[in-house]
């Protein structure tokens, strides 16, 4: 697995990354969905950088340019709900990507081994055979969530690459996608931060990106 960090360099990414912290700026959260789908369309630019081209010819009005345009097959799918505002900052740079979405949730008792059981349970996902399949989730705590969901995935179609894109990781989380990913998959990460606390929540992290972006649910 390749993976990409894409704060160590001072961008316009880190001052929204710190927007989405704020617990002040939270408050709004037009703003906080806002900044996450401007985080998605920076870090879809970055993504942009690693995908394969194909040469064209362009007519303009004054004669002909050849150039690039994209060649891959996109498929963007994105993990409910809180994948949603990140999800629209893709759509925005990859405007002619298939699209699919798919849920992912924690069993409130761990299992025997301290670990939370996943539970996938809504899927409406495109044809991805052959195809690059960019997964997104704002938030990579343990990593049980993002691997549970590669392999329901993969258990009908196998896309050609995977990149799998995240706002704020954990080491933890990093290190469970080392261990159970393919070769073939790129994790894009916007902040690495400390570690995970004893509840498996990411420290100094920013709280639950769904409630914050959609309200806090039941």
């Amino acid at each position: 697995m390749t993976i990409h960090h894409l704060s160590f360099n001072n961008s316009i990414l880190n001052h929204f990354l710190a927007e989405i912290r704020d617990i002040q700026i939270q408050n709004d959260r037009m703003r906080f969905r806002k900044n996450m789908e401007r985080i998605g369309e920076l870090m879809a630019y970055e993504v942009s950088k690693v995908l394969q081209y194909k040469s064209v010819a362009i007519q303009t009005p004054l004669g002909i340019k050849h150039t690039h345009s994209l060649k891959d097959q996109l498929v963007i799918c994105s993990i409910l709900r809180a994948g949603l505002a990140l999800h629209t900052g893709f759509m925005n740079i990859f405007d002619g990507a298939d699209n699919g979405f798919i849920s992912a949730k924690r069993q409130q008792h761990p299992i025997h081994n301290g670990e939370f059981e996943i539970l996938v349970e809504y899927q409406a996902i495109p044809f991805i055979e052959s195809k690059t399949l960019i997964l997104l989730d704002p938030m990579l705590a343990t990593g049980h969530s993002m691997v549970s969901v590669i392999q329901k995935i993969m258990e009908q179609e196998k896309p050609k690459e995977f990149h799998v894109v995240v706002v704020i990781a954990a080491p933890e989380g990093v290190a469970y996608l080392e261990k159970n990913l393919p070769p073939n998959c790129h994790l894009w990460i916007a902040a690495l931060d400390e570690k995970l606390n004893e509840y498996h929540y990411i420290l100094p992290g920013l709280g639950d990106a769904g409630d914050l972006a959609y309200g806090n649910k039941f």
